[in-house]
């Protein structure tokens, strides 16, 4: 397994728990360092992807899988619902459409409401109509991971951090693994799952034996969230209705019940999680179409992630890729590209799909 991110440790408990004998290679100095731990830890319901992507059918298969798995391991979450708010009578067809398009992909609670309705549950919303999903939910996204690990840690598995993937190549029907590191060593495998995240591409590449035009560009996607600095108002996650490129400016909650908003979209040529401050004036804007009480100076910088995109500035959204030897001839090999939102959500069933794509 090369990536120990929240979907490289859900395949690893799944590969372990299949009886097999599991090695995680990471390259930073603990578990999920990028992706998986600079995300807005929301358990999605399943309501944007187009119908029959794997997005879609990966994140609602995910989606109870998960609030299972954590009320059977005591994974803090909670499934406090989100309104999907219309601020003016023209998004009112659009709300309309995510409301299908969520029926499509096998949503069924999702429930248009009124403005009253929306209001007597979020009194500080402004809105002409809105929908109530009662499935999206948030949870602690590090504690999960810590679970999922010590499940493949039970079964056998072994983690290596500090340990990057220098170069591999496929040899007699194996896979050998060159691995750098304080400790330096080669890694002869039957199976190699790589959920590397941001640069599965560029591990791909690294494995001579492998088509490397089979591997998709890399693109890193960020995103700045700011937090609020003082109470939130609101008990309920809101979405405006979407924008191109992306979802808008949103408000979702930690467990703490803390308010933190974001994301905008910044197309980046490398891995950069500084937060600029002054980014924030522009979400000032975006946030009071809903929230028209936001007081002046109340957003702080919070943090930024980045999305492990394969499709780039102006393009479609790519969906998610899960390439084993069916697709690309190496035996053994399962390769997990363009793994953004809603991976987390989607992990249980991606986990599913890795141990269906080896056999």
């Amino acid at each position: 397994m090369i990536g120990a991110g929240v979907v490289g440790l859900a395949a690893a408990r799944a590969l372990a728990l299949a009886g097999r004998e599991v090695i995680i290679l990471e390259a930073e100095d603990t578990i999920g360092t990028h992706t998986s731990s600079r995300n807005s830890e929301v358990i999605h319901a399943g309501i944007y992807y187009p119908a029959g992507s794997l997005k879609a059918r990966l994140c609602v298969q995910g989606r109870e899988r998960l609030y299972r798995y954590c009320m059977e391991h005591g994974v803090p979450y909670a499934r406090c619902g989100k309104l999907i708010v219309a601020t003016d009578a023209a998004q009112l067809d659009e709300l309309e459409a995510i409301r299908a398009k969520a029926q499509a992909n096998g949503v069924t609670d999702l429930v248009r409401i009124s403005a009253a309705q929306a209001l007597a549950m979020e009194p500080e919303l402004h809105c002409v109509a809105a929908l109530h999903s009662p499935s999206t939910g948030i949870i602690d996204s590090h504690t999960l991971m810590l679970a999922y690990l010590g499940d493949a840690e039970e079964a056998g598995a072994m983690l290596a951090l500090k340990s990057p993937l220098l170069r591999a190549r496929v040899r007699d029907r194996r896979i050998e693994l060159e691995v750098g590191g304080a400790e330096p060593m080669r890694v002869a495998a039957r199976t190699v799952v790589n959920s590397a995240g941001m640069t599965a591409p560029s591990v791909a590449r690294r494995i001579e034996g492998y088509p490397p035009e089979m591997a998709p560009p890399e693109f890193y996607a960020k995103g700045n969230y700011y937090t609020l600095a003082r109470r939130s108002p609101f008990s309920h996650l809101v979405y405006p209705v979407p924008e191109p490129g992306g979802l808008g400016v949103h408000v979702t909650l930690d467990l703490g019940g803390r308010a933190r908003f974001g994301p905008d979209v910044e197309w980046i040529e490398r891995i950069d999680y500084t937060v600029d401050p002054g980014r924030a004036k522009r979400f000032y804007a975006a946030i009071r179409r809903y929230w028209p009480g936001l007081p002046d100076g109340a957003l702080e910088p919070g943090y930024a992630g980045i999305r492990a995109k394969t499709s780039g500035p102006g393009e479609p959204a790519s969906d998610f890729v899960v390439q084993g030897p069916a697709q690309h001839g190496v035996a053994g090999l399962v390769n997990l590209f363009g793994i953004e939102s809603p991976g987390l959500t989607a992990s249980p069933a991606l986990a599913e799909a890795v141990l269906a794509a080896i056999d």
